[in-house]
Parts: structure tokens; C-alpha cells; sequence
């Protein structure tokens, strides 16, 4: 299967299935001499593992990651390293009854279509699960990013309901399970989850991850800008439909006067008004946050019955028994970080290897 790696110099590939005896990733690029640790990637992973409350999937994995290669005496060597995360609690016969049948929404089909064949067992490949291996390179990345840049992920909209910017707590994010910046709004999505669940049905929501201490001058034009790589990495994550770089599609209703930047020296540099860009000009961080909204479908698994076909071409219906997600944006917030780490690591490095240490940090 091609397509399972990401990135050029800070480059990962993932490997694995839902329910098969592990997962893991191999990650490509990291830089000799780095402090790391099984415990400096598990607090990433501690983030996104399921059965954490009762709005996720009760799927119970530890999620316990192992350094196989790469490391020594608590330093990075400089060649490639392999993480591995055992599966522990999968449940193949949750999917017998739909081996033969489609699931609406979900990649069944097409992976049947491209390849003649499919692991039905939670999706295989195309579940959800493969994105742990993410977050696991993500803490990674985080190394060789430094405790400068700040990546940090949160939920701003629940199926209709958003939360309310003024009332925004940072703190807040790490007392809900929903990583909601706004209590008032994280109590109403509680409710809201609850009769979901209830229903046996799913919701959507909108992710928000904003990166501080991103130095200027990352990212290449004209093809590799770094937005144009951050969309990428964040439509490649499970169930994204849409992704925004900074103010987004609402950009498209500000007059010029609106959406400007506006620019004037400060003491310490350049100062911009407002940030609309999301931190990104021309393809290249501003020094600014950069600022990454990502929308995630509702999840197709769900109990009430769909109509469907069959690999025969049957016409019949489904339901998706299983544990599954009511609303999978929850455990989205680490991934979309981690994705965040990737890429800013990637062009970090980059832009160090094409012009050195200036700029960019330097």
C-alpha cells in the first residue's frame, strides 16, 4: 500500500491494523542526541486513548508505546526509529455479521474496489486506530521543534453548537473530556452527547490547533508552502472533510480593508494588527501563531439501521455494532496536534538543511 508516509526530511510511516496484534510507525529524519523517552511519547498517547470517559469509544487499549530502534542511553542516534503499540482489547466478532456488507460512509467500498480485498475487523487499515501511530511521531516531533513552539489543540463546535470566544479558558481545555475552551458550552455538549448516545447515533465537530513560537521564515513557496502542508496533513486524518488556515472561509466576506494585517514595528520586531492569515503569508509562518481549524464528519458507525449493498451487489441494510465514537472529534484534538508537530518540525529541518541557521529561529 503506498501512501502510509508523510513528510521529507521529519518523515514517518505508520503500519498496522485496527485489529491486528499491534500498531506503530517508523520515523525517519530525527536528529542525533535528543533527549527521549517511552515516557515523553505516552503523555501524548495518554491524550487520545480510548475509553478515557464515557463519550468515547469503550474500546479499552493502554496504548502503551515501545522504543524498538533508534534510541540509546536516553538519546536519539540519529537513525530511524521504530515505535510499536500492542492491541490489546479488539473484538473481530463485533464485525462478522457485516464482512460481505458496505458501510455507508465508511472506505469499505472503495478499499474492496481498489484492492480486491479488506480487513472488515474495525475498519482495518482505515480505522480510526491507525492514528495513535500519529500522535506517537508527534511527540517526536515535539523534540526537535523545543520547548519554544507551543502546539495546542481544542474543540470549538459540536455538531450545531460553538463555543462562545469570550469566554475562552485555556486552563479549561484539560478539565472537560470534550478539550472545550469554554465550560458553559462543554456542560450543554455533555447533554447534547449524552442524547446522542442514547440514540445510537453520532455527531460532528470543529477542531481548532494553534501553534505559538513559530519562527518566521518557515515553509517553501510555491508548491510546498507550509499551509498548503498543513492542509494535507490535517485532511489526512480520519473523517476530516475541511480544513481552514486563520480566518477561513470567512475571509471570503472581508472587504481588503478588513481581512488587511496591518503592520508596524514594535520593540521587538514587526507587530501586526490582527491575524487573519492564521500566521502564514505566501506560504511562509509570519511569526505569528499559526492558527489550523479542521472539521471531522460525524462517524458512520452507528446503530440505527442504513441502507446498503453487499460485496454481490445485494441491496440490504446495516447496523454497526461494535464500541465506537459518538462524536470522534473528541480524540481528534491530540491527532490534529500531533499532525501540527509533524509538519512544522519537517520544515524546521528543511529549512535549516537548505539555508542553514539563518532565519527561521536562528
Amino acid at each position: 500500500m503506498a501512501g502510509s508516509s508523510f513528510g521529507e526530511l521529519f518523515r514517518f510511516t505508520t503500519w498496522g491494523e485496527s485489529h491486528g496484534p499491534a500498531i506503530g510507525c517508523v520515523v525517519d529524519g530525527v536528529p542525533s542526541r535528543l533527549s527521549l523517552s517511552e515516557a515523553d511519547i505516552q503523555i501524548w498517547l495518554d491524550k487520545r486513548k480510548p475509553g478515557q470517559s464515557k463519550f468515547t469509544t469503550q474500546r479499552q487499549e493502554p496504548d502503551s508505546v515501545e522504543i524498538l530502534s533508534g534510541v540509546f542511553e536516553g538519546m536519539t542516534t540519529g537513525t530511524p526509529v521504530q515505535l510499536m503499540i500492542r492491541n490489546q482489547d479488539q473484538r473481530s466478532k463485533d464485525y462478522g455479521d457485516i464482512k460481505d456488507k458496505y458501510r455507508p460512509g465508511h472506505a469499505d467500498y472503495t478499499y474492496d474496489m481498489k484492492y480486491g480485498i479488506r480487513d472488515h475487523r474495525g475498519g482495518g487499515r482505515s480505522s480510526a486506530r491507525e492514528t495513535a501511530s500519529r500522535v506517537a511521531a508527534g511527540a517526536i516531533a515535539r523534540k526537535v521543534l523545543g520547548d519554544g513552539v507551543r502546539i495546542r489543540g481544542y474543540m470549538v463546535q459540536m455538531g450545531k453548537d460553538r463555543i462562545d470566544r469570550a469566554r475562552f479558558e485555556d486552563a479549561e481545555i484539560d478539565r472537560n473530556p470534550f478539550f472545550c475552551p469554554d465550560a458553559a458550552t462543554a456542560a450543554r455538549w455533555e447533554d447534547l452527547l449524552g442524547q446522542v448516545r442514547k440514540a445510537g447515533s453520532s455527531v460532528g465537530a470543529v477542531i481548532e490547533v494553534v501553534a505559538s513560537g513559530v519562527p518566521a521564515g518557515l515553509g517553501e513557496p510555491i508548491y510546498d508552502k507550509l499551509d498548503a502542508d498543513l492542509a494535507k496533513a490535517m485532511m489526512s486524518i480520519n473523517a476530516v472533510k475541511a480544513v481552514e488556515i486563520g480566518a477561513g472561509l470567512e475571509a471570503a466576506g472581508f472587504s481588503g480593508e478588513e481581512n488587511a494585517d496591518e503592520m508596524r514595528m514594535g520593540n521587538d520586531g514587526p507587530r501586526f494588527s490582527a491575524n487573519h492569515a492564521g500566521g502564514i503569508l505566501g506560504g511562509i509562518s509570519t511569526g505569528q501563531d499559526v492558527i489550523v481549524r479542521f472539521a471531522v464528519k460525524p462517524t458512520s458507525s452507528i446503530l440505527t439501521p442504513r441502507r446498503t449493498i453487499d460485496r454481490s451487489g445485494a441491496e440490504t441494510e446495516i447496523l454497526t455494532k461494535g464500541r465506537h465514537d459518538p462524536c470522534v472529534g473528541i480524540r481528534a484534538v491530540p491527532v490534529g496536534e500531533a499532525m501540527m508537530a509533524v509538519v512544522l518540525a519537517d520544515h524546521l529541518l528543511r529549512h535549516r538543511g537548505i539555508y542553514g541557521f539563518r532565519g527561521a529561529g536562528a
